[in-house]
């Protein structure tokens, strides 16, 4: 007796059923944020955040939109640092430096006026200015901190130290406390000048300034998400 044609297909229906139910299990899992839309970032600081001594490739900016584009983010981060800067010069072209109107801030200043002893109350208040502003456009900000050198002295350090927490707690905002953490005064992270990373001292802040990144990032997807 001939069989009925769909029985005749059958195994093959189950065979092509079994093969896509293990080709689903099989598949790799991507772990990505759910990012519709673009962001763009301003990286904001001096040379730190320029990439001073490095290929542009290298650069904290660079590495860190690298980092975040692997993990799926759509995000572009912007190179705004200027080597030499101090938080005053910062202020002086942090309104311009904002045009276009970017997502997101990750702002990087102070270590020039740590180095040159500047009174620390300068640096604070050019600071809550930057911050100011930030918060008046509804920008949001990843503050990075920085600490002072002890040739100051414990007074001068303990003021100065204290600025980026103070700040942070009063605006809300996420604070990632050293911006040189795992990479100051480590030879194997330094370029020759003992102050400014390699590309490969640069790399260890991007992975241990990852989750605060991310942050960032995820917060902003959150409030254009909740604007639309």
């Amino acid at each position: 007796m001939k069989a009925h044609p769909v029985l005749q297909a059958a195994p093959a229906l189950i065979m092509t059923f079994a093969l896509s139910i293990l080709a689903a299990i099989a598949a790799p899992v991507r772990v990505a944020a759910d990012t519709s839309a673009p962001i763009t970032i301003v990286a904001f600081g001096d040379s730190l955040t320029a990439g001073y001594g490095l290929k542009a490739s290298d650069s904290f900016p660079a590495q860190l939109q690298m980092a975040l584009r692997a993990k799926g983010y759509k995000v572009t981060i912007i190179n705004a640092g200027v080597s030499g800067d101090t938080t005053a010069d910062g202020l002086r072209r942090f309104d311009w430096s904002l045009q276009p109107k970017p997502d997101g801030v990750i702002l990087e200043l102070g270590a020039n006026d740590a180095l040159r002893g500047i009174d620390p109350k300068e640096p604070r208040a050019n600071l809550d200015k930057m911050l100011a502003t930030l918060k008046s456009q509804n920008i949001d900000v990843l503050l990075a901190g920085m600490k002072a050198p002890n040739n100051w002295g414990p007074d001068y350090v303990k003021a100065f130290d204290a600025i980026y927490p103070d700040l942070a707690a009063k605006y809300g905002i996420k604070l990632y406390p050293f911006f040189l953490d795992g990479v100051a005064i480590d030879p194997a992270f330094s370029q020759p000048d003992g102050l400014h990373p390699t590309a490969k001292g640069v790399a260890v802040i991007v992975k241990r300034m990852m989750p605060d990144a991310e942050g960032l990032v995820q917060r902003i997807t959150q409030r254009k998400t909740a604007a639309r």
